[in-house]
C-alpha cells in the first residue's frame, strides 16, 4: 500500500506531499492543473523512463520519493532483499532522482540500484491503468497467471509443475548420456584400432633394446669380426688355423702348469700349478666365448627386417609409451575399458524409456490443467463482460481462448513438443469494445476510458474471487481517464464499482466527475496558483486534501463549476449518498 508520495521538482509542481487513504482516494483539479505530474511520479519511482523536461524550469533536478507498506513476507520484499535491501519497520522507500542533465538515479531504502529493481518491486507494490501506461494484462504470460488465479488451480499446477521437472530431468539425463554415447563410440573405436594395432605387432617387454643391441653388432660386424679374431689368435692359434711357430696364451699356460707339476721338490709350486689351471680353464672358456662369437653372425640381409621391427616398436612407444613394457600394459587396461564401454546403448535405451514415460505424464497433467483452464476462461469472461454491461459499455465483451497446441509423439531430447513451463495451453484476452466490432488483443482494441474501465472489471471480479490471497491492500491501483465518456447513472456505477475494489485494495482515481469521487475515503484537489504580486513568479501547482466544508465546495466545483447553494446543496446530498452506501 502506498503511504505516501512526496515530489519535488517535477513539471509545473514544485514540491507537494500525497497521503492517499487504505480504501480509495480521488485526485481531482481542472483541466491542465497538473494532475498527470502525480501519475507521473509513480511511473518514475516505478523504474519508468524519465526525459529532463519534466524537471520545473529553472531547477536543477525533479525527485520524487513512494513509502509502501509490506509485509515481511511479500514477494515485494523478497525482491527487496534480494537486492542487498531490507525492509524496515515494514515499509519500502522508492526514489528517483532526475537531473536537467545527466542520466537519472534510482534509489532503493536509501540505496542505489538499477532502474529495473524499482521496476521489479513496484511490479509488486503498483498498477496504473491508463492510456500512456502499458497494460498489466497486455502479455500473455500475464493473462495466463490471471486465468490460473482466478481458476484456483494450484494444485493442478502443482501437479503440472512437477512432471514438467521430472520430464526435464529425464531429458538432461538421456543429452547426457546420448552425448556420451557419441563419445564412447568415438573412444571405442580408437580403442579397437589401438588393440587391433599394438596386437599386430604383439610386442614383448624389452624387445626394442635387444634388437637394437643386434643392430649394432650387425652394423659392427667387421670391426667386431676383427676384434674377436686377434683375440682368438691371441689366445689359441688353433682358433683361427693361424699358421706359425708362435703359440697362443692358453697353450704356453699349460705348458707352464705342466712344468710346474713336474717338480718333485716340496714347496710353493704345487699351489702355483693350481693357481694357473684355475686361469687355463677361464682362459678356455673365453676362448669357447669368442669362438661362438664368430660363429653366430647374422645374415646381412637380417639387417632390413630388424630395422623394420623396430620402427613398428618405436611407433608403438611414441603412441602408447614411454617403453614396451608401458604399451603393454596400455593394451590390457584398454581391453577392460573397451568392454565397459559397448554395454552403454542398453543404459540409452533404458533412459529413452524413462524420458518417453516422463513425457507422457507431463502431457497427461497438462491436459488436467487445460480443463480447468478452459472452464475458469468461460467463467470469467461472463462476469467481466456483465461487469462491462454496469460500466456505460453495453455490448462490449471479454473473450477468453484456451487453445491447447497440437500433440506430438515423445519428440527427441531437447525437444517437448507442446510442452512448456508452464503447460500445453496458449491463451489470449480478447476484447469487443462495442457491438460489431472484431475480437482484437487486449491494449489494441479501445481508448483509454475503455481500457481502464475493462482493466477495473477484471479486478473487480478478482476481488470478489478472493484473488489477492487474502492479503487486503497488498496492490495499489491507478486509474486515469476511467471516466472518459461516461456521465449521470452510469458515473454512479462507476464510483460504487472502484469503492467495491477498495474494500481489498488501495485505489487511487484521477477523475472529472463528482459522482465518482464523492465515494473516495479520502480526496486530493491539484490546483494551479498564479503569485500577481510578482510577474516572474508564474504559476504554482499545489496538492491539498479537502475535507468537511472544502471537500463540498470541491464537489460542488466538480457538479456546476461554481459553489451555488444548489451545487452546494447537491455536493452534500451527493457526498451523503455515497458514504452511506460506501
Amino acid at each position: 500500500m502506498l503511504e505516501e508520495l512526496e515530489i519535488r521538482s517535477l513539471g509545473p509542481i514544485h514540491h507537494a506531499v500525497l497521503r492517499p487513504a487504505p480504501g480509495m482516494t480521488a485526485i481531482t483539479g481542472e483541466t491542465g492543473a497538473g494532475k498527470s505530474m502525480l501519475l507521473n511520479a509513480l511511473r518514475m519511482i516505478s523504474g519508468g523512463t524519465a526525459a529532463a523536461r519534466m524537471v520545473s524550469p529553472g531547477e536543477d533536478g525533479a525527485w520524487a520519493q513512494g513509502i509502501f507498506a509490506v509485509s515481511e513476507d511479500s514477494d515485494a520484499a523478497a525482491i527487496v532483499h534480494g537486492a542487498g535491501g531490507d525492509v524496515e519497520d515494514g515499509e519500502i522507500f522508492l526514489t528517483r532522482t532526475l537531473p536537467a542533465k545527466g542520466r537519472s538515479r534510482a534509489v532503493l531504502n536509501g540505496r542505489s540500484v538499477p532502474r529495473a529493481v524499482l521496476g521489479d518491486i513496484s511490479g509488486e507494490l503498483v498498477t496504473i491503468h491508463g492510456q500512456a501506461d502499458q497494460l498489466r494484462m497486455a502479455s500473455a504470460g500475464r493473462q495466463r497467471e490471471f486465468l490460473d488465479r482466478y481458476a484456483h488451480d494450484d494444485a493442478l499446477l502443482d501437479a503440472y509443475r512437477s512432471a514438467w521437472k521430472r520430464l526435464n530431468e529425464a531429458d538432461s539425463r538421456l543429452r547426457g548420456v546420448t552425448e556420451q554415447e557419441s563419445d564412447a563410440m568415438r573412444k571405442a573405436d580408437y580403442l579397437r584400432e589401438s588393440i587391433e594395432r599394438i596386437d599386430r605387432v604383439a610386442p614383448h617387454a624389452g624387445e626394442d633394446d635387444e634388437l637394437k643391441a643386434m643392430r649394432d653388432r650387425i652394423e659392427n660386424a667387421a670391426e667386431i669380426a676383427r676384434g674377436v679374431g686377434g683375440a682368438l689368435a691371441a689366445l689359441d692359434t688353433s682358433q683361427m688355423d693361424a699358421e706359425g711357430d708362435v703359440p697362443g696364451a692358453l697353450p704356453l699356460v699349460e705348458q707352464a702348469v705342466q712344468s710346474l707339476r713336474s717338480i718333485h721338490v716340496h714347496g710353493e709350486y704345487g699351489e702355483i700349478a693350481d693357481r694357473l689351471t684355475a686361469v687355463s680353464t677361464e682362459l678356455s672358456d673365453v676362448v669357447f666365448t669368442l669362438g661362438g662369437m664368430l660363429g653366430g653372425e647374422e645374415e646381412p640381409q637380417d639387417l632390413d627386417t630388424i630395422n623394420g621391427r623396430i620402427h613398428e616398436l618405436d611407433e608403438l612407444t611414441r603412441r602408447w609409451g614411454p617403453t614396451l613394457a608401458d604399451v603393454i600394459a596400455w593394451r590390457e587396461q584398454a581391453g577392460y575399458d573397451l568392454e565397459d564401454l559397448d554395454a552403454s546403448p542398453e543404459r540409452v535405451e533404458r533412459l529413452r524409456e524413462e524420458r518417453a514415460q516422463a513425457y507422457k505424464e507431463a502431457l497427461a497433467a497438462a491436459d488436467d490443467l487445460h480443463e480447468a483452464r478452459k472452464a475458469a476462461a468461460s467463467e470469467l469472461a461472463g462476469r467481466v463482460t456483465d461487469e462491462l454491461g454496469s460500466l456505460a459499455m453495453s455490448g462490449a465483451a471479454l473473450d477468453i481462448e484456451v487453445e491447447p497446441r497440437g500433440r506430438s509423439a515423445a519428440p527427441d531430447p531437447g525437444d517437448f513438443g507442446p510442452l512448456d513451463a508452464n503447460g500445453v495451453d496458449d491463451i489470449r484476452f480478447l476484447f469487443t469494445p462495442f457491438p460489431g466490432s472484431p475480437k482484437l488483443p487486449m491494449g489494441k482494441s479501445a481508448s483509454g476510458g475503455e481500457l481502464s474501465r475493462l482493466m477495473l472489471a477484471l479486478e473487480l471480479v478478482a476481488a470478489d474471487r478472493g484473488m489477492n490471497g487474502g492479503e487486503d491492500f497488498a496492490m495499489t491501483f491507478v486509474f486515469d481517464e476511467v471516466d472518459a465518456g461516461v456521465g449521470g447513472k452510469t458515473a454512479v456505477e462507476l464510483g460504487r464499482r472502484l469503492a467495491r475494489l477498495a474494500r481489498h485494495a488501495q485505489v487511487i482515481v484521477v477523475t472529472h466527475l463528482a459522482q465518482v469521487a464523492s465515494w473516495a475515503n479520502a480526496q486530493f484537489v491539484v490546483s494551479k496558483t498564479v503569485d500577481t504580486k510578482d510577474d516572474d513568479a508564474g504559476a504554482d501547482t499545489t496538492v491539498a486534501e479537502v475535507r468537511d466544508g472544502a471537500r463540498v465546495r470541491e464537489i460542488a466545483r466538480m457538479l456546476a463549476g461554481s459553489e451555488s447553494e444548489a451545487s452546494l446543496t447537491h455536493a452534500r446530498e451527493l457526498l451523503a449518498s455515497s458514504g452511506a452506501s460506501r
